[in-house]
This record gives C-alpha cells, structure tokens and sequence, in this order.
C-alpha cells in the first residue's frame, strides 16, 4: 500500500460506538484521521520520499520515526497538519508512531512499520579537504570528492550544509561530476578563531539512477588566525600580516621569467590569489617538469632538494628557502617562478603558515589561473556561484 489511513482513538470513552473506525463500520466523524506514507508492512518504500505524516480532522500532537531506536528528523507544518521527514536509510526498517487531536479533545495514535528499498549503487564520500579538526588559513576551501558521477547535483546539493561560529557568505562550485567546493565570497574570508562544521546529510538522496547515499557524513575544522601574505615581485619584498598587524617581512626573488611555452612565460611568477596547499622539508624540484632530463646541465637540468618549502600552486611555485640566490633577493627575480626566502624567514614562515592562508603575488604579467591549484578567488563572484547546481549562496551563520 503507498498509504495506510488509521484511526484509532484513546481519549474518548468505552463501547463500539466511540471505539473509532474498523473494518465495516461507520466511523466517528469527531475522531482525528491520520495518515502515514509509506504504508504499514511497505517493504519497498523510496528512500529519497522520506515519512510524511497527515491528520485531518485535528492536528498532531506528536510524530516519531525510528531507526533501532535512534530518531529521525524531521519537520512540523506551522498548522500542525503534516510533518516530512528527512530522506531515509536505503535498505532498513523504520518505526513510526503518530498522535493527533481533534478541537473536541479526542484523539488517534498510530503506529506503522515499513522498509525502504534497497539501493543498487551507493554514493559515497571518498576524500574531504580540510582534514578532522584541522586549523586552516581564512582562505581555506572545503572540497568534497564522491566515490562516483553525481547526475542529480541538485538533491546532493540541497543534503550539503556548512555551519559556523562566525557567519559567512559562500557557495558550491561543481569542479566536475565527482568533486564540488565550497568557498566563501571574493573578498570576505573566513573570520579568524572559529569552528566551522560540514555535514553531508547523504543517506537516502538519491543521486542517480538506482543510486543513493547510504550514510551522512560530518566533518569539524577549526579557523585559525588571519595569516595574509602580499609579494610583489617588483619591490621583491614579502610582507605577512596577522589579523590584520604586520607580523613580518623580508626579501625575496621570484621568476625570472624567459622560458615561453604556448604563449606562456612559464619561468614567471603567477600574479593573483594564491592559497597555501602543503608543506614540505624537503621538496624535491626537478627539471622534469618542463621536459628536460635533470642530468642535462647544457638545457638547464637539475634536480635539488628545497627546504622549508610550503606549496602555493599546482605549476610548482612555492615560498621556499634558497641561500643560493640570497645575492638576488630584494635585488632582482632570478627563480624558475618560485618566491625564494632566506633560510632563517622561510624557516619561520614554513612553521608560522596554515593551509588556505592567503599568499596575494603582485607585479607580475602572468596571471594565476583560477584552478591552478587552490586559486578559486581568481574567478569572479558570480561566475563561482553560477557552479552551484542551485545557483545560489549560502550563508554559514
């Protein structure tokens, strides 16, 4: 049955006249009706449908819907008339239990049991960025990755929700049908010191094609201090700023540019947005990366190893440490596209920096492409919350 209708009243009086309404009988017409979709003994009921609840001839006092024992969420009309719940486990057995009242004081209470369907592929979370109770930079990302496609990107979508202490305005972007992000507005980062949680109320949206989420997914980071770093490769200085004081600065050398590959001048230091990525002690830089075997000196091979470097993008720029050019720092732009530091400031940024701390590069003509690496602040505004399958914002508060 996709429905069942019950009545059965527990306020009113002894005797098969007040007893409500069974089989073959009349019923009493002062006797709230409720019902309850999916049917009691539904066996096949569609996750993504949920529990609704109705009473017509009063309203609920009450709705329970139980997974062994834990209760389900779910949501009263502001007339009390019905209540929904959220989307339902794929493959379990739930409880439900109702009470309605009618304006003559008589009641019903209801009791139904069903299944939901099971599901033929699942969807999951494979991989989440930050990690659990991570303290990450104001500019910090969350990215979600999916075990599969996501054809239905709207019900995922609507079952992401970020909360935090401090409110915020962002938005989803679809990267491609298995990885969506969430950033905050261009301009308005995170605020510093706070919780920020994300929840993936997953279990039972359907995704696709006989596919569904079979559990919910929560994860906690922490936002740390404001970290705002500003490099300009023509006053080859670098500046670091804590919540918003100057904490910091020295002198740097970056790309020195002359080396043109398809119209781009890869031995340039990308201007834009930059977002800290990682950490590594050491990096390991090869010339592979422009086609040149490392052993080969005469075209520019080499193959060293880089202390205290902390990655801003995936085209291999980091804030590094470098003694070797110390000769050019604050002079002059000698590196490959990197923000060579002396040891002792890189040494001191490499232990001061959060992932998704904010690294702003200045003065150069190559501009930072908007998905190289964390750079999502280089695409505009309206564009990024054009990538939500809802084509709309989110306010974190």
């Amino acid at each position: 049955m996709a429905g069942v209708v019950l009545l059965l009243t527990t306020a009113c009086s002894g005797g098969e006249k007040d007893a409500g309404v069974t089989v073959g009988e009349k019923g009493d017409a002062s006797v709230p009706q409720v019902t309850i979709n999916p049917g009691d003994g539904n066996t096949k009921a569609a996750p993504e449908n949920g529990v609704v609840v109705t009473a017509a001839g009063g309203t609920l006092e009450q709705v329970s819907v139980t997974l062994k024992g834990k209760p389900v969420s779910g949501e009263m009309a502001a007339d009390k008339a019905s209540w929904r719940s959220r989307t339902l486990r794929p493959g379990a057995k739930y409880q439900v239990t109702a009470v309605a009242k009618s304006p003559k004081g008589k009641s019903t209470t209801v009791n139904a049991t069903f299944a939901t369907a099971k599901a033929a592929n699942t969807l999951q979370i494979v991989d989440i960025t930050p990690s659990s109770n991570e303290k990450v930079g104001v500019g910090m990302p969350i990215q979600v990755v999916f075990n599969r496609a996501v054809a239905d990107k709207k019900a995922v979508e609507k079952a992401l929700e970020v909360k935090s202490t401090k409110p915020a305005t962002g938005a989803w972007f679809w990267m491609n049908d298995t990885t969506v992000i969430f950033r905050t507005k261009n301009g308005e980062y995170w605020q510093p010191n706070q919780q920020v949680a994300f929840r993936a109320k997953l279990a039972g949206v359907k995704s696709g094609k006989q596919t569904y989420g079979v559990s919910d997914f929560t994860r906690r980071f922490r936002i740390g201090d404001s970290h705002i770093v500003h490099v300009s490769t023509k006053t080859h200085k670098a500046v670091v700023m804590k919540n918003g004081k100057k904490v910091r600065s020295w002198p740097i050398s970056a790309g020195r540019g002359g080396r043109v590959v398809n119209g781009v001048d890869t031995f340039l230091t990308t201007s834009g947005i930059h977002l800290t990525m990682g950490k590594e002690n050491p990096a390991i830089m090869t010339s592979e990366w422009m086609g040149v075997d490392p052993k080969d000196k005469k075209n520019g091979g080499y193959k060293e190893e880089i202390p205290f470097a902390v990655r801003i993008s995936n085209s291999g720029e980091y804030v590094h440490a470098m003694a070797g050019t110390v000769w050019a720092q604050g002079r002059q732009n000698v590196s490959h596209g990197c923000v060579n530091s002396p040891p002792s400031q890189a040494r001191w940024f490499y232990n001061f920096s959060y992932r998704g701390d904010p690294v702003i590069i200045t003065g150069s003509k190559r501009k930072l492409d908007w998905n190289n690496g964390w750079s999502y602040y280089e695409m505009p505004w309206s564009r990024w919350v054009k990538g939500s399958a809802l084509d709309r914002t989110v306010t974190t508060g």
